[in-house]
């Protein structure tokens, strides 16, 4: 049986997703939800959508054949309607992050462990190649036990103001101050996935604005947030350290999200810009070897044409940053997605609408479950509070892990051939 799936959200971001939704091969039916009213029909007729709602509460009363939905709403909003999705029996997949609220995430992870209903978070960097590279590696032993690690999400807030503009209502400053590590699962999910670990206590500190331009400060947001930057030092549940960057006025926005450093007992990965090397060897007096592998890692796009003139004059081009690499397992996806060479957000969109339909159709328990969205979410939220007492040690709830009867998601058993 196909899946019938409700777009919950019809911004600058889902958009990336439509054509997705609608050319893979199990959903059957793709319907909407849309508050603003001069949308709607913009939506049907760009989309050929034969079903549109005027609210998310209105398409889970009346499309009762709709058995999945997809949230691509302002992130404060996600907690509150996965939870009424799961109350209805709809399979969700939510954009990042999980929620914006400690006890929103334990009642999401309770709903689903009771319902063994499909969540997944959207969490685009988990299909990055860096962080896939060093996942594949570390599960080797290469790395050996893990010491250090450093991921960053530097996306400056000039580019999301057409988001928040767009959706936000006339507070949408209010919605564009929310603290930087409310937003944190980026930079977690890269390091985190790849060293299969989650952190017990963390502490942050933050970078209190300056520019007053009504986002950031006391008063000015629906958080009182002042800080436009924050960096948590986090410890492991296994004795490691991370060190985690979530800035919003830092005047880049490419790269934004990838993993700088991850060092182990055996060996490290390093990343500057484009360039990749893992060095090995150097342990117990044994001679160091450094393996130059940014052609495995960065997309073929990027390495097929960085000598060409736009690509050495523009090191942070656009066109550096979309498309597969080598490192993604492209037989796995429908044959007619394999061909794409625009895929954005370093060619993870495929992936994370395919591993969602995956989930769906059989049951078993997907990449960026809930349990690893929380371990993606709450550290961030947490890690805030200690920003706002000033750098306090805090210490981070106890998430506990997917039941072991779950099934998961294997790649080994091709689906489309």
């Amino acid at each position: 049986m196909g899946i019938k799936i409700g777009i919950v959200g019809f911004g600058e971001f889902s958009a990336k997703f439509m054509h997705l939704f609608l050319s893979h091969p199990d959903i059957d039916e793709v319907v909407g939800a849309e508050i603003m009213p001069e949308r709607r029909e913009e939506i049907k007729q760009r989309f050929g959508l034969k079903r549109i709602y005027e609210s998310f509460e209105q398409m889970l009363e009346l499309a009762d054949d709709v058995n999945s939905v997809a949230i691509f709403t302002q992130r404060h909003q996600h907690g509150p309607m996965v939870i009424k999705a799961l109350e209805a029996g709809k399979h969700v997949y939510s954009c990042v992050p999980l929620c914006c609220d400690v006890d929103e995430a334990f009642k999401i992870i309770e709903l689903v462990n009771k319902t063994r209903l499909t969540y997944m978070v959207g969490e685009t960097c988990y299909y990055f190649p860096c962080a896939i590279w060093c996942r594949e590696k570390f599960k080797t032993g290469a790395f050996g036990n893990f010491v250090y690690g450093e991921s960053q999400y530097y996306h400056d807030i000039s580019e999301f103001l057409y988001s928040f503009k767009g959706s936000g209502g006339n507070d949408w400053k209010k919605i564009a101050g929310v603290p930087p590590m409310y937003y944190s699962t980026h930079s977690m999910a890269m390091l985190f996935s790849a060293i299969d670990d989650y952190p017990v206590e963390v502490t942050c500190v933050g970078y209190e604005d300056t520019v007053g331009d009504g986002f950031y400060g006391k008063g000015v947001n629906h958080w009182d947030n002042p800080f436009s930057n924050e960096s948590a030092f986090l410890k492991m549940s296994k004795g490691g350290i991370a060190r985690i960057n979530e800035f919003r006025r830092c005047g880049t926005n490419k790269p934004s999200s990838f993993i700088s450093s991850l060092i182990g007992t055996r060996a490290n990965y390093m990343c500057n810009g484009m360039h990749h090397t893992f060095t090995t060897g150097a342990v117990y007096g044994q001679e160091s070897k450094v393996d130059y592998v940014s052609s495995e890692i960065n997309s073929r796009r990027y390495t097929e044409h960085k000598n060409e003139i736009d690509m050495v004059h523009d090191p942070i081009d656009y066109k550096m940053h979309v498309g597969y690499s080598p490192i993604h397992d492209i037989s796995r996806l429908p044959v007619e997605w394999r061909k794409f060479d625009g895929v954005e957000h370093n060619g993870s969109h495929v992936f994370l609408v395919d591993d969602f339909v995956r989930a769906v159709i059989s049951g078993k328990l997907p990449p960026n479950h809930v349990w690893d969205a929380a371990k993606y979410t709450i550290p961030g939220i947490i890690a805030h509070d200690s920003a706002m007492q000033g750098g306090k040690t805090l210490k981070i709830p106890y998430i506990g892990e997917a039941p072991s009867d779950w099934e998961r998601l294997d790649y080994k058993d091709r689906i489309y051939e």
